[in-house]
């Protein structure tokens, strides 16, 4: 059994001031650095379809409007080593063409550079998926990709 595409080809992440965030096809994966010794119960964290709110011992780290609708029952967020919650929200849109430019609707941003690497990455994780006999986690992409890249699927086999 091979790795799934995201762990083979590496991860295209925007730093945040509290940490990161990186994208795939089907989800969106938010890891925040917490004080060392955190425990759940420190943890408040409300995930939505089109919203987050994170508090850490009754401090907000990360509020507000999300890039794009997620699907609420999905998300789900844990506590690693007691200094590390990483969440994971399912995108409800899961095509090549959208990349999540920011995390937030007006915060976090990634800068130009992160979102073209993001955008080169779920282009490959696309063609992954329609081609799976082959390994495209090596492979680089140039020309026309933005937008998920080109369709290839009217053509025959």
């Amino acid at each position: 059994m091979s790795a799934p595409f995201e762990e083979r080809s590496g991860v295209v992440p925007c730093g945040t001031p509290w940490g990161r965030w990186y994208q795939t096809l089907e989800e969106v994966f938010i890891e925040v650095q917490v004080p060392p010794g955190t425990r759940a119960k420190d943890v408040r964290c409300s995930l939505q379809s089109r919203h987050i709110a994170l508090s850490v011992r009754g401090q907000e780290v990360l509020q507000g409007k999300l890039f794009d609708s997620t699907i609420t029952d999905e998300g789900t967020w844990t506590l690693e080593d007691r200094k590390l919650i990483r969440i994971a929200l399912m995108k409800t849109n899961r095509d090549a063409g959208n990349c999540w430019t920011s995390l937030l609707e007006n915060e976090y941003a990634a800068d130009p550079w992160v979102q073209d690497q993001m955008q080169r990455k779920l282009t490959l994780e696309r063609f992954q998926r329609e081609n799976p006999g082959f390994d495209f986690s090596g492979a680089e992409i140039s020309g026309n990709y933005s937008k998920g890249g080109p369709d290839f699927s009217s053509l025959e086999k």
